[in-house]
């Protein structure tokens, strides 16, 4: 039977005492020991030529026989298949080796192989499952070649977990568009997306860095919806969670960037396409410690277990919060969306792209329009309207110009120049609404000859036209002597207003209320 095992250190202990002259007993006692162990010490050590060593005190009490040894690379390579295990891996190898090493014995002489490996190749990941993504430190220069001004590039770089697959292109900076693109144009690459994305905590994915709870970009939350993955960030000073990052950021600088050095690119195009060569000639160079290459372990792994990417590509949108107004629309870009008259008030969430402008309360879309770049303007569904507001969207201008034709022409021009006046149309339509009801009340007659003496006055206001009605002064004569070459304009009285009130049979009330009107 093998004698118990003990550490070099323990060794050296037991012959130090034995030299300065303590008994066996007091040896095991001192070093917690049997005293077995120091007889068979003392015994080997006298036995031994030469400095104490372990393997020559206790030979290799380890060693097996000859047994089958699995292909441990093969092994290493099934181990990143979703569902395997070194339990699984040894029961299939007892199967076929049933002389074989015992489970505890398969797993460490695996583990023992696999810490030859380079720190980034020994992690585990599984297949599809994760993608690491990172700008690189270095940048690029990319001269303009009718100005030679040289502008730097930013050089981004995804790592698939499983087979160490890399992507690498630039962009010419690092903010949220560039950061977008770049993800959904990796995604392409790769010709599937991952479980989940690994960034390191750059602003443009990762609003505020946290331990447990980091905010993620909207946008780029939105990106992650659309594929169908998670976005967990890198932990803070936690370097092993962005290994592979950091490894392929080396590579695009050592393997790629380096040899690119000495050559000039005028265009991002061209650049990323001297990159996209390298990219491939090193993705298909041979592992130096694992057979195939990055490409082929990428094929045999990582490729399958990628989810297929949606039918419809990614549209790039921003996302920013807005109060719903008064009017039940909100402001983007200085024009105005409605949204349902309910949610006046409120806050919700905008998520703008090139074509639509949607409107968000807690995660459900509550609104929806094509984008308007038409400043000032109002993009208005009836839907979204209070009932009362419902009557007066019905009204168009042609519609309501043509029923102030029926009274005269007169009419018809004050209710151009009511709605012209506005800096929206339809904020003119219910001004343009009450004055041809007036011609309900007073008869179409009366309101032709209203809206003369409210142009000549240049009073042209509902306000106007009541108060012209309620005093008779349709029915006076204009007196078109004094002011035919006056012109008219909406800030001028007119000459009659400044008559005695007497004379103008005006009251000084009615001077008021049509000044207020003007």
């Amino acid at each position: 039977m093998a004698a118990k095992r003990i550490s070099m250190r323990k060794i050296k202990d037991i012959l130090r005492l034995h030299a300065a002259g303590l008994s066996g007993r007091k040896i095991a006692v001192a070093l917690g020991v049997s005293r077995s162990v120091v007889a068979t010490t003392l015994k080997r050590a006298a036995d031994t030529e030469g400095p104490p060593d372990e393997s020559a005190l206790y030979g290799d009490v380890r060693k097996m026989p000859d047994r089958p040894i699995p292909d441990w690379s093969d092994l290493h390579r099934d181990l990143k298949r979703k569902g395997v295990t070194l339990q699984l891996l040894w029961e299939e190898y007892k199967a076929n080796h049933p002389d074989g090493y015992q489970y505890s014995w398969f797993c460490e002489r695996y583990r023992q192989w696999r810490s030859k490996l380079d720190v980034v190749m020994r992690q585990d990941h599984k297949a599809g499952e994760k993608l690491f993504v990172d700008y690189a430190g270095q940048t690029m220069p990319v001269i303009d070649p009718e100005t030679g001004e040289v502008r730097p590039t930013q050089i981004f770089v995804a790592v698939l977990g499983a087979s160490n697959y890399t992507y690498v292109e630039a962009t010419w900076t690092q903010s949220l568009k560039d950061w977008i693109g770049a993800h959904a144009r990796a995604f392409t690459f790769f010709g599937g997306a991952p479980e989940i994305v690994v960034p390191d905590n750059l602003k443009s994915g990762v609003t505020k860095a946290h331990r447990y709870e980091p905010d993620i970009n909207p946008t780029y939350q939105d990106l992650a919806t659309h594929y169908g993955i998670a976005v967990i960030p890198a932990r803070a000073a936690k370097p092993r969670d962005k290994a592979k990052a950091e490894s392929g950021v080396q590579v695009a600088q050592r393997w790629i960037l380096a040899r690119l050095r000495n050559q000039q690119f005028f265009s991002l195009h061209e650049l990323n396409a001297a990159i996209e060569l390298m990219l491939k000639q090193y993705n298909e160079r041979p592992f130096q410690k694992l057979e195939g290459s990055r490409r082929s372990m990428f094929e045999l792994i990582d490729q399958p277990a990628l989810k297929a990417l949606p039918a419809n590509a990614y549209v790039y949108a921003q996302w920013k919060k807005a109060r719903v107004h008064m009017d039940y629309h909100v402001e983007i870009e200085s024009h105005y969306y409605s949204v349902p008259h309910q949610h006046v008030r409120q806050q919700v969430d905008v998520r703008i792209s090139e074509f639509t402008v949607e409107c968000f309360i807690r995660g459900v879309r509550i609104a929806s329009h094509q984008r308007n770049l038409r400043k000032g303007r109002h993009t208005t569904l009836k839907a979204h309207m209070p009932p009362k507001h419902r009557h007066y969207a019905d009204w168009t201008e042609d519609r309501l110009v043509a029923w102030a034709a029926k009274s005269g022409p007169f009419t018809k021009t004050l209710i151009k120049q009511v709605i012209t006046s506005r800096a929206h149309p339809e904020q003119g339509y219910r001004s343009c609404l009450g004055i041809l009801r007036l011609g309900d009340a007073h008869g179409k007659d009366r309101l032709e000859a209203a809206a003369e003496r409210a142009l000549f006055i240049g009073a042209t206001s509902y306000r106007s036209m009541v108060s012209i009605l309620k005093n008779g002064l349709d029915r006076k004569p204009l007196d078109t002597n004094n002011n035919a070459k006056t012109t008219r304009h909406s800030n001028i009285r007119g000459a009659s207003y400044y008559q005695p009130a007497k004379q103008a049979n005006i009251s000084r009330q009615d001077r008021q209320n049509t000044e207020k009107q003007c």
